[in-house]
């Protein structure tokens, strides 16, 4: 079990980010994101998700249009803001992701649907581990849902198989800029043991 003072790292005491501190996020922190966000677990193996990692002022440029004004300037000021999406065509890569079945490629390929339902669903569980990972590591995040997601598709994705589901700024937050925590619903409120 972990101790008090990982829960309160990955959970308890982790914050939604606004204001960040003037501090990089280097090349091999993203790394170790990465290389401990793909050892969560998806069905079949399948890993949709797909990263795009925002830094330069270039690439922030291309991100801006898409933002809602409510996201701007925090996610200008974010040292990084990961583009977190799915990948439709993931089933391509299952001979390689889940070997021991050799028709697993079949079970989606055929089917658009059922693999936009696998890659909707195990990307975005792949998402949560992306910040579980991120915050283990002494990073914050700042997940959001306010940009367009066919305009950051159209400028990131062209190619059409990759769609983006949420941005998550990371960095060193600012805790002047938090706001007050927001309640939670209580187990009765959300939970049935049957």
């Amino acid at each position: 079990m972990l101790d008090n003072a990982a829960l309160d790292t990955l959970f308890r005491s982790a914050r939604t980010h606004n204001g960040w501190q003037a501090r990089p996020v280097t090349d091999d922190l993203l790394l170790q994101i990465y290389d401990l966000m793909k050892m969560g677990p998806t069905s079949a193996n399948c890993s949709p998700a797909r990263i795009v990692f925002i830094r330069s002022p270039e690439a922030k440029a291309r991100l801006k249009p898409a933002l809602t004004p409510g996201n701007l300037d925090k996610t200008m000021a974010a040292p990084v803001t990961a583009i977190i999406a799915h990948d439709l065509k993931f089933f391509d890569r299952l001979p390689k992701l889940f070997p021991h079945n050799p028709d697993a490629r079949n079970w989606f390929a055929n089917d658009p649907k059922a693999a936009e339902v696998a890659a909707f669903r195990n990307g975005s569980l792949q998402g949560a581990y992306f910040m579980l990972a991120a915050r283990s590591l002494g990073l914050d995040c700042g997940p959001m849902s306010g940009f367009d997601n066919a305009k950051v598709d159209a400028g990131f994705f062209p190619e059409g198989s990759l769609k983006s589901n949420f941005l998550c700024n990371l960095g060193y937050g600012d805790p002047a800029k938090l706001f007050a925590r927001s309640p939670r619903l209580d187990f009765a409120e959300a939970c049935k043991v049957l």
